[in-house]
């Protein structure tokens, strides 16, 4: 016959301290974009997904922990990886606490938006609710090198903000509207998210960001500390950390440098592609996080 404590429920059992809570931690970390490589994964949707669905399928576990870390990235992963722990939180009926490292900037606070509870190191770097687009322009280059650009469109707005042309009023004009139109989705969300928490002043929604102090002061996060001892506070301290990792392939981890991660290498025709592309996504998070000094 089970023990009386056994016919409890879980969470029940953890917040009185019968059982050990073990609470699935899952990290969401590096820029955010679409796609991705054998080389280098990019954090997307479809690179969590399977991982956040496994967190939040522990019946045991009276929560669960997100790590975040990330400067930012597609402003439409950003979001579809806040509804998808929402909905997950909401269908399991579980907490979400998010611990903040580095940094939860831009597209990452986000995404840490959807915890419950957001607790962030003192040095971790907190806001920057804006909308950036950026790029170089090469007219003056193509010019010096005697490069005639030629470009034939069906449709009077197919070359906007070509690179290699140059900028016209119009074009800056739709793509400030167009940004204005994000960062008022990015508004809404954090205001409902955090709802009566938030103590707005004047740079809130600026593209300002903070240290981990002032971003408690206005609200943006809720406490700060680590992982381990903020769930010891909430759960007991004899919780238990499991981290959620993805899916091993048949080869193992290693298999994208060799086969049965022996070294031996791989080649196929899109080896120098993904090479490529690893290389300009490793330029595009620097700059992220060079936007916030880090």
């Amino acid at each position: 016959m089970p023990k009386l404590s056994k016919l409890l429920p879980a969470k029940l059992r953890s917040k009185m301290g019968m059982d050990a809570a073990i609470i699935p931690v899952v990290r969401l970390e590096g820029a955010i974009m679409s796609g991705g490589s054998a080389l280098r994964q990019n954090l997307n949707l479809a690179g969590c997904a399977s991982r956040l669905k496994r967190a939040f399928e522990m019946k045991e576990a009276p929560c669960v922990a997100i790590i975040v870390n990330s400067p930012g990235g597609s402003p439409v992963q950003s979001r579809l990886i806040y509804q998808r722990i929402r909905d997950l939180a909401t269908e399991h009926d579980k907490k979400v606490h998010v611990f903040v490292e580095d940094a939860a900037a831009s597209g990452g606070y986000m995404i840490a938006c959807a915890g419950d509870q957001i607790t962030a190191d003192p040095s971790s770097i907190i806001g920057s609710i804006g909308v950036v687009s950026s790029g170089f322009g090469f007219v003056g280059a193509i010019n010096k090198l005697g490069v005639e650009r030629r470009v034939h469109t069906a449709g009077l707005n197919k070359s906007v903000l070509d690179p290699f042309l140059p900028e016209k009023a119009q074009d800056i004009k739709r793509l400030k509207e167009l940004q204005l139109e994000i960062h008022g989705v990015f508004i809404d969300l954090v205001k409902a998210s955090r709802s009566d928490k938030l103590v707005e002043d004047k740079s809130m929604f600026t593209g300002m960001f903070w240290t981990a102090g002032p971003a408690k002061d206005m609200g943006l996060i809720d406490g700060i500390g680590d992982l381990r001892g903020t769930l010891r506070g909430f759960y007991g301290e004899k919780t238990k950390l499991k981290l959620v990792e993805a899916k091993k392939g048949l080869l193992g981890r290693s298999a994208s440098m060799g086969i049965s991660g022996l070294g031996i290498p791989v080649m196929d025709a899109n080896l120098g592609h993904q090479i490529a592309d690893g290389l300009l996504s490793t330029a595009e998070e620097r700059a992220l996080w060079g936007r916030i000094g880090l």
